[in-house]
C-alpha cells in the first residue's frame, strides 16, 4: 500500500479525541455533592468521615488578618555612623573655608542643629510620603537590634531639615549667612525602610491567625436529606468538599485520576463510533465526515472546560445547540441528536449542577430535531433558535419551581444567560454556510435556494437555451425520483440536473434542442462538431465555478457523460471510413465517470431523457426498449463500474424510469368541437 493510498481508521480520530477531552479535565478529586446556602440537601444523610476542620470563610479570615495588620508598625533602622561623619566634614570645612564666612557662632549653632536632627532622624522624602499615605502614626526604629517606637511626625526629610534649620535660626545670626554656608551638604538621610524586618514581623503575625473556627469530629451528623442549608452547615460542608479536593496522593494518585477520566470520555466516545458504525456506516467510512463530528463534540467540551475552570462566564450562555443544528444541518436528525447527547453528557462530568444541565440540553437538542425536521430554508434556523430560547426559559422556570417552591428564589439573571444564548445561536446561518465552504458540504436549504429556477443562473438557460432548461427539468423529475427509490440524495440529484447542462450556454445552436431551421453542424466536420458537443462539459465547469457552485454540484457537470464518447459523430465518421483508424480522443468526453449513486443517476436520467424525445411512437415497449439499451450501453461501456450502484438499484432506476416517461408522454384525448 502506498502513502498516498493510506487512510487513517476512524477508531484513531476517537482515541484522539477522548484524550485531548481528558487531558484538558480538572485534575482534582471531585466533591460527589452540589450544594447551597438556603437550599434543601438533595441527597441522604452525611456523617463525616474523618476528623476535619470547620474553616473559616475567606472573608472572615481578611477581616481579622486586616485587624491584626491595623496596629501594625513598619520597621525601619537608623545609621548613627551618618551624624559623626557629618559633623567631622563640617568642621574640617569649617577650618578651611567656612570661617572666612561665619563666625564660631554660626558654626556651634549648625553643629547643634545636626546633633538634634539626626537624632529625630532624617529619611527620604519618598519614605515618608508613603508612611503619611498610609496613614502610619508611628514606625518602629531599630538600633543595636532594639526596637523603639518613633513618630512619623518627628521625622524629617533633608529639605524639611534644611528649611528647620534656617527658619530657627537665632535673632542674633544672619540667615543669609547662614544659607551661604551650603547647610544641605552636611544633610544625609539616616534612617531607612526596613522591608526584610517588616516583612518578617508581618507574616508572623498573619501565620498566628487561624484558618479554622472548630473541629468536626469523625462519625458527626452533618446534615439529612430535605433540611435546609444555614450558614454553619454550608460551612461545615465547604470545609468538607475543602479537605477532600486537598487530599493529595502524588503522582501515583493524578495518575490513576487521568486515567479514569480518559476510561469514562472513551467509553462515551465509544458509544457514538458504535452509532456511526451501526447505523451510518457511509458517515462512518468518510475520514472528513468523522472528524467533522469530532469537532463538534470537542469545541463545546474544551469552552466548557476552560469556562468552568476560569470562571469566564455562565456555561448556560455557551450555545451547545449550535452543534446539532449545524450536524441536522449537513447529516440527518437522528446524527444530530446523538452527537448533541455525547456532548451534554461529557459536559456534565464539568458543570456545576449537572442534572439541571442535562435536562436542559437535552430538551434543547429534541427542540432542534423537531424544529428542523424539514429544513428547506435559512429562516427555519432563526425559528429554531427562538424554540429553543422558549424551552430553556420554561424548563427552567418550572424546574426552580419545582425545588423551590419559591418565586423569590428563582435566578432571574438565568433569563439573561439564555438571551445571550439564542443571540449566539442565531450565528448558526452564517456558520453553515462557512463550514460548507471550509468542509465542502452541500446542506438542504442550498441545494433548494439552488433549485429555485428564479436563480440567476438557471433563468439565464432558460432564456439562452430554452430547449435545453425543458431538457434539464425533465431530467430532474426522472433522477430525482429514482434517488429517492435507491435511497440517494434526491434533492441533490434534482439540483445537480438542472445545472449539468449549463455548458451549451456557450453555443447554444449547436444543440438539437435549441436549434429551429438551421443546424450550423452542416458546416462542419464530424470531429469538428464533436469537439463542439463535447466542450459543453468544460464550459459547464467554468460557468459554474465563476459563479461559485458547490463542488458537489460541479461534479454532476463533470460526470454526466463521464468517458463516454460523443456516439452520433463517432459512429457517422466510422461508418464512413470503416478502414480508417480514427483518433477516439477526439470524440471521447473528459470525465471523470460517475463515482456516486447521485451522479449515476443523474448520467443515466440525461441519455435516457434526451434519447427518448426521439422516440415516433410512445409505447411501453418502446419506452422500455429505449431505457434498457441506454442503460446496458453505458454499463457495457464501463461508465458506471466506479459506482455504489447494486443490480438491483439499476433494475429499480430502470422501471422508474419506465413509470416517469409513460406518464410524462401519454397521449392526451382530443376534445370533440361543439357543432352549430
Amino acid at each position: 500500500m502506498t502513502v498516498k493510498n493510506f487512510k487513517i481508521p476512524s477508531a484513531v480520530y476517537f482515541i484522539v479525541t477522548a484524550l485531548l477531552i481528558a487531558y484538558f479535565f480538572p485534575r482534582e478529586g471531585k466533591f460527589r455533592y452540589q450544594f447551597f446556602e438556603g437550599k434543601p440537601w438533595k441527597y441522604g444523610l452525611l456523617t463525616a468521615p474523618s476528623n476535619f476542620p470547620i474553616y473559616k470563610t475567606d472573608k472572615e479570615v481578611a477581616l481579622e488578618k486586616d485587624s491584626v495588620l491595623k496596629d501594625f508598625k513598619p520597621y525601619y533602622k537608623i545609621n548613627r555612623t551618618i551624624e559623626a561623619a557629618q559633623k567631622e566634614k563640617l568642621r574640617k570645612d569649617y577650618t578651611t573655608t567656612l570661617k572666612h564666612i561665619a563666625g564660631s557662632s554660626y558654626m556651634q549653632y549648625v553643629e547643634h542643629s545636626l546633633s538634634n536632627l539626626y537624632a529625630r532622624g532624617i529619611v527620604s522624602y519618598e519614605s515618608l510620603n508613603q508612611l503619611n499615605k498610609d496613614n502610619y502614626a508611628e514606625i518602629n526604629v531599630v538600633e543595636n537590634n532594639v526596637s523603639k517606637a518613633h513618630f512619623v511626625s518627628d521625622l524629617f526629610t533633608v529639605k524639611t531639615a534644611y528649611e528647620f534649620i534656617i527658619n530657627n535660626c537665632p535673632p542674633r545670626l544672619d540667615k543669609k549667612v547662614l544659607k551661604a554656608c551650603d547647610i544641605n551638604n552636611y544633610l544625609v538621610e539616616n534612617v531607612s525602610y526596613d522591608s526584610t524586618m517588616t516583612a518578617r514581623v508581618k507574616d508572623e503575625l498573619l501565620q498566628n491567625v487561624s484558618l479554622a473556627s472548630g473541629m468536626v469530629q469523625a462519625g458527626e451528623r452533618i446534615v439529612d436529606r430535605g433540611e435546609i442549608i444555614d450558614g454553619y452547615t454550608y460551612n461545615v460542608l465547604r470545609s468538607l468538599k475543602i479537605v477532600y479536593e486537598n487530599k493529595t496522593g502524588g503522582n501515583q494518585r493524578m495518575g490513576m485520576i487521568l486515567g479514569g477520566q480518559f476510561v469514562l470520555v472513551m467509553g462515551i466516545m465509544l458509544c457514538m463510533w458504535l452509532y456511526l458504525w451501526s447505523f451510518r456506516v457511509k458517515i462512518f467510512h468518510n475520514q472528513r465526515s468523522v472528524i467533522f463530528l469530532l469537532l463538534t463534540i470537542i469545541v463545546p467540551c474544551l469552552l466548557t472546560e476552560f469556562c468552568v475552570t476560569y470562571g469566564l462566564f455562565n456555561v448556560y450562555i455557551l450555545p451547545y445547540a449550535i452543534a446539532p443544528i449545524v450536524v441536522r444541518t449537513f447529516f440527518d436528525s437522528r446524527t444530530a441528536l446523538f452527537m448533541h447527547l455525547v456532548t451534554i453528557l461529557l459536559c456534565s462530568l464539568m458543570v456545576p449542577f449537572p442534572h439541571e444541565f442535562l435536562l436542559l440540553q437535552t430538551v434543547a437538542g429534541m427542540v432542534v430535531t423537531f424544529s428542523l425536521k424539514e429544513l428547506s430554508e435559512r429562516s427555519q434556523l432563526i425559528r429554531s433558535s427562538f424554540f429553543i430560547f422558549i424551552a430553556y426559559v420554561i424548563i427552567y422556570l418550572s424546574l426552580a419551581v419545582y425545588q423551590e417552591a419559591d418565586f423569590q428564589k428563582i435566578n432571574w439573571m438565568m433569563l439573561l444567560y439564555f438571551g445571550i444564548n439564542f443571540i449566539l445561536l442565531t450565528f448558526a446561518y452564517l456558520l453553515v454556510y462557512m463550514l460548507e465552504k471550509t468542509f465542502g458540504y452541500v446542506s438542504s436549504i442550498t441545494l433548494v435556494e439552488l433549485s429555485n429556477i428564479n436563480n440567476p443562473l438557471l433563468k439565464s438557460l432558460s432564456e439562452t437555451c430554452p430547449g435545453t432548461f425543458q431538457h434539464s427539468l425533465h431530467v430532474s423529475i426522472l433522477a430525482a425520483d429514482a434517488a429517492s427509490r435507491v435511497g440517494a440524495n434526491s434533492q441533490l440529484v434534482r439540483t445537480g440536473a438542472l445545472y449539468h447542462d449549463i455548458g451549451k450556454m456557450s453555443n447554444p445552436a449547436f444543440f438539437t434542442e435549441n436549434q429551429s431551421s438551421v443546424n450550423p453542424h452542416e458546416k462542419l466536420s464530424l470531429d469538428e462538431s464533436a469537439q463542439i458537443i463535447i466542450s459543453h462539459v468544460t464550459e459547464g465547469v467554468k460557468i459554474a465555478e465563476k459563479a461559485m457552485l458547490p463542488k458537489a454540484i460541479i461534479n454532476f457537470i463533470r460526470t454526466h457523460h463521464g468517458n463516454g464518447k460523443a456516439k452520433y459523430f463517432y459512429n457517422s465518421l466510422k461508418n464512413l471510413n470503416p478502414d480508417q483508424e480514427i483518433d477516439e480522443s477526439l470524440f471521447t468526453y473528459p470525465g471523470p465517470n460517475p463515482f456516486t449513486k447521485e451522479t449515476a443517476i443523474l448520467m443515466m436520467a440525461d441519455a435516457v431523457e434526451a434519447t427518448s424525445r426521439s422516440l415516433k411512437e410512445y409505447t411501453e415497449e418502446n419506452i422500455k426498449e429505449v431505457v434498457n439499451r441506454i442503460v446496458e450501453g453505458q454499463i457495457a461501456d464501463g461508465l458506471l463500474r466506479n459506482t455504489p450502484l447494486t443490480y438491483r438499484d439499476v433494475e429499480t432506476i430502470k422501471n422508474v424510469f419506465c413509470e416517469k416517461l409513460k406518464t410524462m408522454y401519454h397521449t392526451r384525448i382530443s376534445y370533440p368541437d361543439l357543432k352549430k
